[in-house]
């Protein structure tokens, strides 16, 4: 890192780093920090106008509501107008973790960056991002710290290629979990799943009971209560085109060069692990690695249709657009 463009401002999350860092958000600036999931883009979440650099930075349209990250069980209760006795109980088994709950939204948190009258919120399970929300005492308003559609980052360097202008990245190092956190509505009778992600449905419907699945695709500039739901996300430079044998793909009309990711052996293939948890946790970095390799095309072997896989095929799917 000695010889990067960005050696000053990635910084290690030590006392220094993390009061540097705590400052610039107190002042109403951002800084990207890492979680389990991938690394999220800051801002002090009562702040309009520091939440307002976070759509600046990354290009991101207003109509697509954030995530608030909270230090524990009792700052997520703060921002909430109510908070359901399964939010409670979801909340004690998975958190620290990725799950994020919607839940109605307190008249005293502002309305950017929220959905209507909800609000998406969750206590990470990093301990640089646990270190930080504490050291500024701040709720933190954070998507992913990408370029918006981008492939999100999962390490600090992934971070300042898609947004050079960032003012600090605390590095924590690669994401453990590799993919974002599951969203799990809790505004109705039944809870609905926002976003498949990181913690899976079967651990849920242990706590929750039964889940509802989203109804429907939801359209570009269309109100949500969840990131993660437009129909192109994630998505690297090159085109992304999903394929049940990458071997029987007609490449003739494809644009080259031409690159492969696999969960099972092949040729000149970036191959990721086919358990799925293995596979979530590299998925990003195997894109970056193909998008950085200059390939123009990006063929992926289409995952098995369980229920297991349902968040990477989401993020796939969403990426191949």
């Amino acid at each position: 890192m000695s010889d990067s463009p960005w050696r000053d401002r990635i910084v290690a999350p030590d006392a220094d780093g993390l009061s540097r860092a705590a400052g610039l958000l107190k002042s109403g600036s951002v800084v990207a920090f890492p979680t389990e999931t991938v690394y999220g883009l800051g801002a002090d979440a009562f702040s309009e106008s520091a939440v307002g650099e976070i759509y600046r930075l990354k290009n991101r349209p207003t109509w697509n509501p954030l995530i608030v990250h909270v230090a524990d069980v009792a700052a997520a209760r703060s921002l909430a107008a109510a908070w359901p006795d399964r939010a409670e109980e979801l909340a004690a088994r998975f958190w620290p973790g990725p799950l994020t709950l919607v839940v109605r939204r307190a008249p005293r948190l502002p309305g950017i960056g929220a959905a209507n009258d909800t609000v998406a919120v969750r206590v990470p399970a990093h301990p640089v991002a646990l270190d930080l929300l504490r050291a500024s005492g701040l709720p933190l308003a954070a998507p992913s710290a990408n370029r918006s559609e981008g492939i999100s980052p999962t390490t600090a360097e992934h971070v300042v290629r898609s947004l050079p202008d960032v003012p600090m990245v605390l590095d924590g190092g690669p994401c453990s979990w590799g993919i974002e956190s599951t969203v799990l509505d809790l505004t109705g009778d039944v809870p609905r799943l926002l976003r498949p992600g990181a913690l899976g449905l079967r651990a849920l419907r242990e706590v929750a009971g039964p889940i509802a699945l989203p109804v429907a695709e939801t359209a570009d500039g269309a109100a949500r209560s969840s990131p993660g739901m437009s129909r192109r996300h994630y998505a690297p430079r090159a085109r992304v085109i999903l394929c049940e044998d990458v071997r029987e793909v007609e490449r003739g009309g494809l644009a080259e060069p031409v690159g492969v990711l696999a969960y099972e052996g092949g040729d000149g293939a970036e191959v990721l692990s086919s358990d799925p948890r293995e596979y979530a946790a590299d998925l990003y970095a195997a894109l970056h690695r193909l998008d950085d390799a200059g390939f123009a095309t990006i063929l992926v072997q289409e995952p098995p249709r369980t229920e297991d896989w349902l968040a990477v095929r989401d993020r796939l799917s969403r990426s191949a657009a």
